[in-house]
């Protein structure tokens, strides 16, 4: 390669002092190499720009045929649910729809429920539905022939006719799993991940799947395939993410039952933000086979998967269908234990710790009171509360949490984006991800005395050598041990504590990763956890959150007010936890904080 000096033009070298001994190359040739390396330059400047044109020109018809295809498998749906209402005009769809998922099943399983009945009227619900709200992203169509073979068999089993929506990133056999990618599209699964397989056996009807955000690593949904998802119960609001689809179908009424993940939260955010109730599991308790992962191999924070419903006794009957011999024999990894009706089932007073805030991300007017008040109403009832407070939350955040997920210096979840489009909602943290490591130490140390947090995430999100990410994987473990010792050393049941919300105004969770601090950490500690919508944001809360200052009133903490900012009526809910495994110790807590809930609102 020629020297640097030699295309310089001779004014600017003597100039810069960068010659010191006169040219000895004639002008002509000077002037030849110059024109031939300007030329060579021009070309490859033009060719990678017309590289790129072609890739987004490619990329723009790819998403435009996802778009084609999308519209016709709706059509499909509409096709068959017009021509179910032709035949039976007398079906009373409101009557349908308004059963719990408990009830509909005994009346599918007695026979005073037509399958069909069901499975059409909630097909035409969930059609009604996506018009509105862009929640829904494919038809299962083989449902429609599961149907009539089940009709076909004589046992009904657990969900035995029950429609079940699934999250976009669950593989169904023939059907894509993008995350939100083009580079996605039309790879459809081989076969069907193991969690749907067990829900045919249970004679459930997998029939849609719905929305995610680009890459499943936000609390927003919208993806550029797609198109944004918007929250039913103010559509200037995100529904929450990743499992974000699902929250909304489900609290509009479109299913009655969903299947998620959630790796920071994608199960609980979603469930607070729409006002239903969700559970996401011990990370070996239900099976991942066949689940994709936003961050392939990454294994700090424990993926969870679980279900999405309107009640908890919703979730306790997915669940008794889901922990069987099928799940068992199909995933080996799965810990062989059926669901423990026990448990579940016992009413003896619980001893529950509690904490309101954790001390990093300070929670609004209307988090805080749906802990507090649900906290006197466990005590009146009967039970023992007791205050906790989660160790080294600033220490977990940023030296076990960030560098959990980023220990490759972000490299497996860029490799995600090459040759895509990025969602607009998701730019901030890839431009966080894509900064060099030298250029990330560099702005932590900058940033450091204006916004502390912002400079711990920079600081923690460079590469890792192998020895170092084996030493997190200690300091993990006994992270979990020192949390586990004083849940032990207050002689807890379970925990009560704050989850984020209300709903985001839609963008903002993008500006907003360290609101999921509440959630992140029972991921880490491999916790069943779940949520129960408690109340709604009152005129007061809004008042009171124009004082509002956060722990560390920085810019995340303004943002925060922004992002809840005009949330009066919209639901609040509680996050309720228990140690790994008890996921029905988790769901008798829920259904207590839920039945004590129902029955205050019915007093008022």
């Amino acid at each position: 390669m020629p020297d640097v000096s030699e295309r310089r033009p001779p004014s600017c070298a003597w100039r810069s002092g960068a010659l010191r001994e006169p040219l000895t190359r004639p002008p002509a040739a000077m002037g030849a190499g110059a024109s031939a390396i300007s030329a060579l330059l021009c070309g490859a400047g033009a060719a990678a720009l017309l590289l790129r044109w072609r890739g987004r020109s490619g990329l723009r018809r790819e998403l435009a045929e996802a778009g084609r295809r999308r519209q016709l498998a709706l059509g499909r749906m509409e096709k068959a649910a017009a021509r179910f209402r032709e035949q039976n005009p007398d079906v009373d769809a409101d009557s349908i729809l308004s059963l719990s998922l408990v009830e509909l099943s005994e009346k599918l399983r007695d026979g005073s429920l037509s399958p069909d009945w069901v499975f059409y009227t909630y097909m035409d619900k969930a059609l009604q539905v996506t018009k509105e709200i862009n929640c829904v992203t494919d038809y299962l169509q083989e449902s429609e022939s599961q149907l009539r073979q089940m009709k076909r068999q004589e046992k009904k089993d657990l969900l035995y006719g029950v429609p079940v929506s699934i999250k976009d990133s669950i593989n169904c056999q023939g059907h894509d799993s993008t995350l939100g990618f083009a580079k996605r599209l039309n790879q459809p699964a081989a076969e069907d991940c193991v969690l749907v397989q067990v829900l045919k056996r249970q004679g459930a009807l997998p029939f849609v799947k719905t929305n995610v955000p680009q890459s499943l690593l936000s609390y927003d949904c919208s993806n550029l395939i797609f198109g944004q998802t918007v929250n039913p119960l103010d559509h200037t609001k995100t529904p929450g993410g990743s499992s974000g689809g699902e929250g909304a179908l489900i609290s509009s009424g479109g299913t009655i039952l969903g299947i998620g993940t959630d790796i920071g939260g994608s199960l609980r955010i979603p469930a607070a933000f729409c006002g239903i109730c969700s559970l996401k599991a011990t990370g070996g308790r239900l099976s991942k086979k066949g689940v994709v992962s936003s961050i392939p191999g990454q294994k700090s924070a424990l993926v969870g998967v679980g279900p999405m419903a309107r009640d908890v006794d919703s979730l306790a009957l997915c669940m008794r269908a889901l922990l069987c011999d099928d799940m068992f024999r199909l995933d080996p990894t799965v810990l062989p234990v059926p669901f423990n009706e026990e448990v579940f089932s016992s009413s003896r007073p619980l001893r529950v710790g509690y904490y309101d805030t954790d001390s990093f991300t300070m929670p609004g007017p209307s988090m805080r009171r749906a802990v507090l008040e649900t906290k006197q109403l466990l005590e009146n009832a009967g039970h023992t509360l007791v205050p906790f407070k989660p160790c080294r939350i600033e220490y977990f955040m940023f030296d076990i949490s960030v560098r959990g997920l980023f220990a490759d210096g972000c490299t497996t979840f860029l490799d995600r984006f090459k040759g895509e489009q990025e969602d607009p909602n998701i730019k901030q943290l890839l431009l966080l991800c894509k900064a060099p490591g030298w250029l990330r130490t560099l702005l932590s140390w900058i940033v450091k005395p204006i916004v502390p947090r912002l400079a711990n995430v920079l600081r923690n999100m460079n590469e890792r050598s192998v020895k170092e990410l084996w030493k997190l994987h200690c300091e993990i473990e006994e992270y979990r041990r020192e949390f586990i010792a004083e849940w032990r050393k207050l002689d807890l049941d379970v925990m009560l504590c704050p989850v984020v919300g209300p709903a985001f105004q839609i963008g903002f969770p993008g500006k907003l990763s360290v609101a999921a601090s509440y959630t992140i950490l029972y991921n880490y500690l491999d916790f069943p956890a779940g949520v129960v919508p408690v109340t709604t944001v009152t005129k007061e809360d809004e008042e009171e959150l124009k004082t509002y200052r956060g722990h560390y009133n920085d810019w995340w903490d303004k943002v925060f007010v922004k992002a809840i900012r005009g949330g009066v009526g919209l639901p609040v809910a509680v996050q309720c936890v228990a140690l790994p495994w008890q996921e029905e110790l988790c769901l008798r807590f829920m259904k207590e904080v839920e039945t004590l809930t129902q029955r205050k609102q019915r007093n008022l």
